[in-house]
């Protein structure tokens, strides 16, 4: 009999690198209690939707601009993820801000993946290259990856996993960006999916 698995929705916005890390820890064994059942685009043309057509995983586009409000966009996003059965959610790159009505309804599973160690360089603004060139700038000699629950604040959720990464003398913001991709989101990231699925599953508790 087949182990039963928390149904993952991931919700992304580009080129959807941090959800093919996911999607190759199902195959490489590190994730073995989740599933990904569903991946939601906020924007058309991201990559990361065809990195879920060529896992044979169901997609979906949500389009934000086009939705009209937030509410809308929120409306059509928990429709997606009810008719999906799912159990947890993780923002693998998504730039929409979720309001504080959607995620009070998710508590304890929302994961999402920062690009620094936070509380450092995170909260509003603070997104993609941005963060990066806010380390370099800032003249930090280590920075990395934050895995957190997500809650009404931008990056204010518990703390789940984080991996330090060495800025070295010459760092551009795209090569820093580039190795703390490599060395700690690929890495924090499908562990801590697993670690929440695993205990989603000994729970037993059905999502309020």
């Amino acid at each position: 009999m087949e182990k039963k698995k928390a149904r993952i929705a991931v919700l992304v916005s580009g080129g959807g690198t941090n959800l093919q890390a996911i999607l190759d820890a199902r195959t490489s064994g590190v994730l073995t209690s989740g599933e990904v059942t569903l991946v939601v685009s906020d924007r058309p043309g991201a990559f990361a939707l065809f990195r879920a057509e060529k896992a044979g995983v169901p997609s979906r586009l949500i389009d934000k601009k086009a939705a009209g409000s937030q509410a809308a966009f929120e409306q059509a996003l928990e429709a997606a993820l009810e008719e999906n059965g799912t159990d947890l959610i993780v923002l693998a790159g998504f730039l929409s801000i979720l309001s504080e009505g959607f995620t009070s309804r998710w508590p304890r599973r929302i994961l999402n993946v920062h690009p620094s160690l936070i509380p450092s360089f995170c909260g509003a603004g603070f997104y993609g290259l941005k963060v990066h060139e806010a380390a370099l700038s800032r003249g930090v000699k280590v920075t990395g990856a934050t895995v957190h629950f997500v809650n009404e604040i931008p990056d204010g959720g518990e703390i789940i996993a984080q991996k330090a990464v060495e800025i070295l003398p010459g760092d551009t913001p795209p090569t820093l960006q580039r190795r703390v991709m490599e060395q700690a989101e690929w890495v924090i990231l499908p562990r801590s999916v697993e670690q929440v699925c695993a205990e989603i599953l000994r729970s037993e508790t059905p999502r309020p």
